[in-house]
């Protein structure tokens, strides 16, 4: 790689590492959270659906900000922003200062994501983006999963504060490496979509909050039903907005390319199954196992290490043979993974009954992840890579965001073993629902265009 490609993809790394790991290191967290500003499983769901919903639907505006203005700007002011907003959590009085400032936080952080892979697709030819992706996925995939094991420290030898406070060495380091950066960017012309971005989290916030609050108010109280018709009426507008509109924030044209129609489609069922694991099982084993937050956090550790050494390669892999049979069986392989972890019992042995769930989970996730970003990004023009990686990136977080909102349907207002036994089987149908649209849906044929 040419200097400024490796420099690029520190940056992007980087970047993308700080926001997704503040949507999982907070989930170790949860119940020292819960324990100090109380709130039971509805301020768990809320301190992590509150970064999700504005994360997930400005993401979208982000991505065409960062083609609007540049890559660069774009990055810095989010960088700057995810600073300030994450000090605010840190020194957060209460339980609903603390969902505000979880908002504003994913504000900052939906800035970082789009911009650092187009980053990366504007500087490595196409031959090269694939392990280029694969390199950036392996990182940003562990901090999905280093989180835990770095907020449980952070719990166990100070308090939950602690989690949102390391965010300020990463964040200096990148905007130092960013200054030195000399990119010559090709500006665009397109006008940021407002509306729709207003529309667009009114549909996920209005739905969301009634999924989380139901259990609590009950679906005949109007605090719940106009919330959630609200939403999916503003949802409905956002989608028609968006097909008329000039300059949509979301180019609904896009998705006429079948591999990013599809990859979209299999994101939204993994990421879902991924949030969710980071989630319960983080709780439970603390909950209900008696873990630490430090012990909790190294149950996800052989996924990090998994992920660290495999992703890239089967990256390569996707790029050589077609990115069809990797997002095929990875897939499956996890959901065989997390399916096994129906056979946990009260009394947690990590290595009788997680291990080997967690091993063959990280497997399956290696072999999807890299190959799923590169079909997806790789189905359009370089020239729209800012909002392709903006819209699939969101797909994810949206993902999330809704799986955790609708877990109290699956396992009850609390976590107990016979409700974790009933979310594995929910988390494994979503990993083989992912597996399953790829099968039917990605070609190997699907080229980016030059």
């Amino acid at each position: 790689m040419a200097n400024t490609q490796k420099l690029v993809l520190w940056i992007a790394v980087l970047a993308s590492f700080i926001a997704f790991l503040d949507g999982s290191v907070i989930n170790v967290a949860l119940p020292a959270i819960s324990d100090e500003l109380g709130g039971g499983l509805t301020l768990k769901q809320w301190v992590v659906d509150a970064y999700l919903v504005t994360l997930g639907s400005l993401m979208l505006i982000a991505g065409s900000l960062s083609d609007l203005f540049g890559r660069k700007k774009v990055l810095a002011v989010g960088l700057w922003g995810f600073g300030i907003t994450s000090l605010l959590c840190a020194f957060a009085p209460s339980g609903n200062f603390l969902i505000v400032d979880r908002a504003l936080q994913g504000i900052a952080g939906a800035l970082l994501v789009p911009s650092s892979l187009a980053l990366i697709m504007s500087v490595f030819p196409g031959g090269k983006q694939g392990k280029a992706i694969g390199t950036w996925t392996a990182w940003t995939g562990i901090a999905f999963i280093i989180g835990p094991l770095l907020g449980g420290f952070l719990v166990d030898i100070g308090s939950w504060r602690l989690i949102f406070a390391i965010n300020v060495l990463p964040i200096a380091v990148t905007l130092w490496l960013l200054r030195s950066l000399d990119l010559k960017e090709k500006i665009g012309k397109a006008k940021v979509d407002f509306i729709g971005a207003g529309l667009g989290a009114l549909g996920l916030g209005g739905p969301v909050y009634a999924l989380i609050e139901q259990p609590n108010y009950g679906w005949s109280n109007p605090l719940i039903f106009i919330p959630l018709i609200g939403g999916l009426a503003a949802f409905a507008g956002f989608l028609i907005y968006e097909s008329r509109t000039t300059y949509p924030m979301l180019p609904l044209d896009l998705f006429k390319a079948r591999n990013f129609l599809y990859g979209n489609l299999a994101t939204v069922a993994i990421y879902g199954s991924l949030s969710l694991v980071t989630f319960l099982l983080a709780v439970f084993v603390q909950q209900v196992g008696g873990y630490s937050a430090f012990q909790a956090g190294l149950t996800l550790l052989p996924v990090t290490i998994i992920m660290f050494l495999l992703s890239p390669r089967f990256g390569s892999l996707a790029d050589k043979h077609g990115p069809r049979m990797f997002m095929t069986l990875g897939p499956i392989i996890s959901a065989c993974g997390i399916l096994w972890l129906v056979r946990t019992e009260q009394n947690i042995n990590f290595w009788s009954q997680l291990f080997p769930s967690i091993v063959v989970f990280g497997i399956g996730l290696s072999v999807t992840v890299a190959p799923l970003t590169t079909a997806v990004l790789s189905a359009v023009d370089r020239k729209r890579s800012g909002i392709a990686s903006a819209i699939n990136n969101a797909m994810a977080r949206v993902a999330g965001l809704v799986t955790i909102a609708t877990l109290g349907f699956v396992i009850g207002a609390e976590v107990s073993l016979n409700g974790f036994h009933k979310g594995a089987v929910y988390m494994s149908a979503l990993l083989a629902l992912g597996g399953v649209i790829s099968f039917v849906g990605i070609r190997n044929q699907a080229k980016a265009q030059p």
